[in-house]
């Protein structure tokens, strides 16, 4: 290993140093189980994104681009290079509301990481046991870079959180892969800074084609570039994270920097990760758990509901109230739960149903309101319910911590039935079911080439 300059912080010689060192670290056990369900929850979100506008889109763009045959598109036939998959993979994790989350730092870790991970590990043939390893150092790295900025600080500035993050986690996982030493990981780490970017305009994407591109599809890609540039010959700043106007001191000043080490490889973010129940977002898993519970306790529907009131935590309200995306409203996903029992992918990503007369009737009942009591610096998808029944009967529910939380996750047995409501109308059940059955087994996987005919459709 070159040696360390004297200009580089304690920080960055520990952070460095574990980057580079991280693919020959074992895992717990209890890590590797839940690397493997983030795994199978987001090549699910990537396979059905894939089909999905943004995906449609990412997919005509990349096929423009040629490039050798090196990595996969998933969901589709296309084999590309490297960082054109990592982009097309990026942006169809990130789709729709479907991917995982990391709610302590309001990240989508998954949409970045997953698709850089695989990247290079195709690109090397390498073994999934080091795509696993890899994919949990990203985790790792997205979530401390916004813990160290404090996202509740940083989103007052119109930066983005998972956008920043993402790269970060990216380029982490690709550097890991590369096997490149300490020195050179400061160097990718630098050039993420430098490609740092995502404003929170991009919520007005009513498409959602803009936001899948800065938190899936630029991050994925930008990540991966950053690993290959240096793995190529580029050099770079040492230590980006401290000395003369660098990357706190330009986008986070009040940032607490030790953030990004403590504890780095005795606790592991991952465990901290949000896997959402309901193909849909991340505010919307509270109410949809509760009504859901209400609804087969009491067998109500639609018909016998006079009002429904939901309380939610008024930072997460603000993006889900009355939204004109039927996956990200949640006065329309109510709506639809009480007509039909249920939320499926299918029905949750339906727009025509927003004009349905009987949704909109039903919809009208229900008020969804702010509650600062409710407010939890760890975003367990908190929420509370009042129900009228035309009968004079009240029924009322809540939790505080939503199914897929971290201190509520979702079991493999629950994550493998989502997974096939993503991949099957893509992929065709059997390849679906078997694809699953390979993750849950990807650290026995030899070369993870070896998935290629399982990405593809039949």
């Amino acid at each position: 290993m070159d040696a360390i300059p004297s200009a580089v912080s304690p920080l960055m010689r520990e952070l460095s140093a574990y980057i580079a060192s991280a693919v020959d670290r074992p895992l717990p056990e209890p890590v590797l189980a839940r690397a493997k369900i983030h795994l199978v929850d987001t090549m699910a979100a990537i396979i059905s994104g894939s089909a999905l506008p943004p995906g449609q889109k990412a997919l005509a763009y990349v096929q423009t681009l040629g490039g050798r045959e090196e990595c996969s598109v998933f969901g589709t036939r296309l084999a590309t290079c490297s960082v054109h998959a990592a982009f097309a993979n990026g942006m169809f994790a990130h789709a729709d509301e479907t991917d995982d989350t990391h709610p302590p730092s309001r990240t989508h870790p998954g949409a970045s990481v997953v698709p850089a991970a695989f990247a290079i590990g195709e690109r090397g043939g390498l073994p999934g046991h080091m795509v696993l390893r890899a994919l949990v150092l990203g985790y790792d790295i997205c979530a401390r870079l916004l813990l160290a900025i404090d996202e509740s600080k940083f989103r007052y500035t119109g930066h983005h959180a998972s956008s920043f993050g993402g790269v970060f986690g990216a380029a982490a996982a690709a550097a890991c892969l590369l096997r490149l030493d300490a020195r050179r990981v400061r160097y990718v780490l630098s050039y993420a800074a430098e490609q740092a970017a995502g404003l929170y305009a991009m919520h007005r994407d009513t498409e959602h084609i803009e936001k899948a591109f800065t938190m899936g599809g630029m991050t994925a890609h930008n990540g991966t570039a950053a690993a290959l540039m240096v793995a190529s010959g580029f050099t770079g700043v040492d230590d980006v994270f401290s000395g003369d106007r660098d990357f706190f001191a330009t986008f986070a000043p009040h940032a607490d920097r030790a953030q990004l080490t403590h504890e780095l490889g005795s606790t592991y973010e991952i465990l901290r990760g949000g896997i959402k129940r309901w193909t849909v977002g991340g505010p919307i898993q509270g109410p949809l758990d509760v009504l859901h519970d209400l609804v087969r306790a009491h067998r109500i529907d639609a018909v016998n509901v006079d009002t429904l009131v939901v309380r939610m935590p008024e930072k997460e309200l603000e993006t889900v109230d009355s939204r004109d995306m039927p996956n990200i409203c949640v006065q329309h996903l109510l709506a639809v739960m009480l007509i039909d029992g249920t939320v499926t992918f299918q029905s949750a990503h339906d727009r025509a149903r927003m004009r349905d007369p009987a949704v909109l009737a039903v919809r009208a009942r229900i008020q969804a309101r702010g509650d600062p009591a409710l407010s939890d610096h760890l975003r367990r998808w908190r929420c509370a319910m009042r129900i009228v029944l035309k009968d004079g009967r009240e029924l009322e529910g809540e939790t505080l911590s939503a199914k897929g939380g971290f201190d509520n996750p979702l079991s493999r047995e629950d994550e493998e039935a989502k997974a096939l409501d993503l991949i099957g109308p893509v992929l065709g059940t059997r390849v679906a079911e078997t694809l699953i059955r390979t993750i849950w087994h990807f650290d026995e996987v030899r070369d993870v080439r070896e998935l290629r005919p399982l990405l593809a459709p039949h």
